[in-house]
């Protein structure tokens, strides 16, 4: 018995999930295959195709199991540092294979409009549908913050900063920065003064 026919249920699904990233990122969406995913992974196209109807439904799933999702701290009471680990996290996922993915789905959205649908609807919206909104959100609904101020251009301002820097240097922006972005636009958009001379 080989080392693929003894993986477990879980093990298995994480192979065909990193085999969609791969196949992604070698062949592109309109080239895809239930074969090059089952050949990657070294799974049963049959297998596959008793679980998904397409490639491109592996691929969403990939890309959902693996987006990170926000948290707050349990004593509602570190909107500062919430708001900061939320942009970290945005940060960290922007290296990662899922990362790639969104960017290649996005980019063939005139393509195939319904894929780019989808990815709003299962990952995006489920999943807080901008990195700091599930935060502002969470301290809003527990009466931390108006929630008149948590409009959908705010909950923008952090991810399109740290974007923005992105595409100005090429570069992730540091723990300063994302500090700054959090000090002198989120905070102050949502009502909370910023504190003079925090360095971090």
């Amino acid at each position: 018995m080989n080392a693929r026919a003894r993986r477990s249920q879980e093990e298995m699904l994480a192979d065909i999930r990193a085999a969609a990233l791969a196949e992604l990122t070698e062949v592109g969406i309109g080239r895809m295959s239930m074969a090059g995913i089952a050949q990657r992974s070294g799974t049963a196209r049959t297998s596959l195709h008793r679980r998904w109807s397409s490639p491109t439904e592996i691929l969403l799933e990939a890309v959902e199991d693996s987006y990170p999702q926000e948290t707050v701290s349990p004593g509602l009471d570190d909107l500062r540092g919430d708001l900061i680990r939320a942009l970290e996290f945005l940060v960290d996922w922007t290296a990662t294979p899922t990362a790639r993915a969104v960017e290649s789905i996005l980019a063939e959205r005139a393509r195939h409009p319904e894929l780019a649908q989808a990815l709003y609807e299962r990952v995006f919206d489920q999943k807080g549908g901008r990195f700091t909104r599930t935060v502002l959100m969470h301290y809003a609904e527990h009466g931390y913050l108006d929630p008149a101020l948590v409009t959908d251009v705010v909950t923008d301002i952090g991810e399109a900063l740290v974007l923005k820097h992105f595409a100005d240097s090429g570069s992730p922006p540091d723990a300063v920065l994302l500090a700054r972005i959090v000090d002198e636009a989120v905070l102050p958009a949502v009502g909370v003064p910023p504190v003079v001379g925090r360095e971090s």
